[in-house]
């Protein structure tokens, strides 16, 4: 399990070094039509002085009905869903072995995670990893963020997900798109939800480097202008 950790953390320590496109959308499902939304492009970059920074592409597009979007959400779009165990984290876990299986021709680890305690401002994950037997990293992620936040007036839930990572330069695993299609039980009726997240043009950054990014063919047609949400 600390090698798993370590690795973790080399990889976490590397990809803070990549440029990448991320693309969120959020989807609000009734009788299997989306009939809300939230959608966002993210450059994740470098200034000329090394900062690293989060430009939008364009304002978000932001037509939800019934669902408020909280930070909680936005966290987890940064820590919990792109998940990787590191040794700063494994201390938090109770992790479990539970054998191993093939995903994508590649052989894998497959380990449970649980929180051992919910602590007060802290978000989690809660699933199972696969690692790859021969590189130790993750291979694929499947699991909910906690915690779930159960109120007669205001809820805070969150999507059961499952997030793929796929190779870059370096040899490095990198999150590559993450999908989630869920019921939230809120009190005043449950809500399917979808979710989509999406990581591209990964680009080392170096300080002579001039990083370019393509236009993602998921942004066409986004350009709105946004109304209120709904109180989650």
């Amino acid at each position: 399990m600390r090698s798993v950790a370590e690795t973790g953390s080399r990889l976490v320590a590397e990809r803070d070094n990549y440029t990448y496109t991320q693309v969120f959308k959020f989807h609000e499902i009734k009788n299997g039509v989306r009939v809300g939304r939230y959608e966002e492009i993210r450059d994740i970059t470098f200034t000329g002085t090394g900062e690293r920074v989060e430009q939008h592409r364009r304002r978000p597009v932001q037509r939800l009905m019934r669902i408020r979007l909280t930070p909680e959400d936005f966290r987890d779009l940064r820590d919990v869903n792109p998940f990787v165990l590191t040794t700063d984290t494994v201390r938090f876990y109770r992790v479990r072995y539970r054998g191993t299986e093939m995903i994508d021709a590649e052989e894998c680890h497959i380990l449970e995670l649980r929180p051992r305690q919910i602590l007060y401002g802290q978000r989690f994950f809660d699933g199972l990893v696969w690692v790859g037997v021969e590189h130790g990293q993750v291979v694929r992620a499947a699991g909910r963020p906690v915690p779930q936040v159960h109120r007669l007036k205001e809820s805070n839930l969150f999507p059961a997900f499952e997030t793929r990572y796929g190779p870059v330069e370096g040899g490095h695993w990198f999150p590559v798109r993450t999908e989630g299609d869920d019921i939230l039980p809120f009190p005043s009726g449950h809500q399917r939800v979808r979710v989509l997240i999406e990581y591209s043009n990964y680009k080392r950054f170096t300080a002579s480097s001039t990083v370019t990014f393509d236009e993602p063919a998921s942004a066409a047609g986004t350009r709105e202008d946004p109304r209120p949400d709904a109180t989650r």
